[in-house]
């Protein structure tokens, strides 16, 4: 008898605090799967309250992939994480489980869905003297060069901003074009969990109270006597900057708390601009009251 075909992997993304770890854990206890992290700051050691890891015992329920993969003075891309997600894919595969791709990195969706195009490699000197520039210097470029990618763009965001004038200014060509041109190298659409605006915000609130809570300054504290703000990926992680702001004399706690708020939303409204423009999804809308379980049992049926 032929080989049965290896259980295809599950896609579910959504934005900051709408659920989907939750459910991913619910769905690989019942498909007999396991979970592969699509978060580009989660890839990091030490970043843990303030990206929201999953706990230990949660990793011992399920085995988890691309989470601790790199020590902050590593950089890490998509082009990384394509190579790592493939690899965890395949071996995951091989053992006839189900692979569940989870997590809010819209970028990295894509890489696995369509590949990475054939945007140049990075050049570190050109990379060091954009990261030297100004913010303001370096968008007045962008705008200049690329007017589409400066629209679009997530312009308080400097690692993205460098990104894609590094690739203007290699190429001579717009960044925006480039990243057209993508190839399919997977099928299947993305789950996207949605909720209501304001459901949404509330529990994006109670996340950072509890970010806090748990001990975000002190893991700040601590990721700084350790190179975190040598490192201008993982400084862009939602509260690691605001907090290190906060200790540098910049606003008092209070502020600080609410300032990573407003970014947080600002950040969950961007991730589902994302997945309705970039990628093929399928949304599952969550009420307020709904259960992780009745999410799960929804998407399950709908896998059959």
């Amino acid at each position: 008898m032929p080989n049965a075909s290896p259980p295809s992997p599950l896609l579910l993304a959504g934005p900051t605090a709408v659920g989907k770890s939750e459910v991913a854990l619910l769905l690989a206890g019942r498909l007999d799967g396991e979970i592969i992290s699509v978060d580009s700051m989660q890839v990091y050691r030490g970043l843990d309250i303030g990206t929201a890891k999953p706990s230990t015992d949660e990793r011992r329920r399920v085995p988890h992939h691309l989470i601790d993969v790199v020590d902050l003075h590593e950089p890490f891309d998509a082009a990384r994480f394509l190579e790592l997600a493939r690899g965890a894919v395949k071996e995951i595969q091989g053992r006839g489980r189900r692979p569940i791709l989870c997590g809010g990195t819209g970028l990295y969706f894509k890489a696995y869905l369509k590949g990475l195009g054939d945007s140049p490699a990075s050049a570190p000197a050109l990379r060091a003297e954009l990261e030297r520039t100004p913010l303001t210097e370096l968008l007045r470029e962008l705008e200049r060069r690329d007017p589409t990618t400066f629209e679009r763009i997530d312009r308080q965001n400097p690692r993205r901003v460098v990104r894609a004038l590094e690739v203007i200014r290699l190429t001579g060509r717009p960044f925006s074009g480039q990243r057209a041109g993508w190839e399919i190298s997977a099928s299947g659409a993305v789950l996207a969990l949605r909720r209501s605006a304001a459901d949404l915000r509330a529990r994006l609130d109670a996340r950072v109270d509890r970010m806090f809570e748990h001990g975000l300054v002190r893991e700040t504290e601590w990721l700084l006597s350790h190179g975190l703000d040598q490192n201008r990926t993982a400084m862009q992680a939602i509260g690691y900057r605001q907090v290190v702001e906060h200790l540098r004399g910049a606003r008092p706690l209070a502020d600080t708390i609410a300032k990573v708020k407003a970014r947080t939303r600002q950040v969950a409204k961007r991730q589902m601009t994302w997945l309705r423009n970039q990628l093929p999804v399928r949304w599952i809308d969550v009420a307020p009251e709904e259960s992780a379980e009745s999410v799960a049992d929804r998407i399950e049926r709908g896998l059959r």
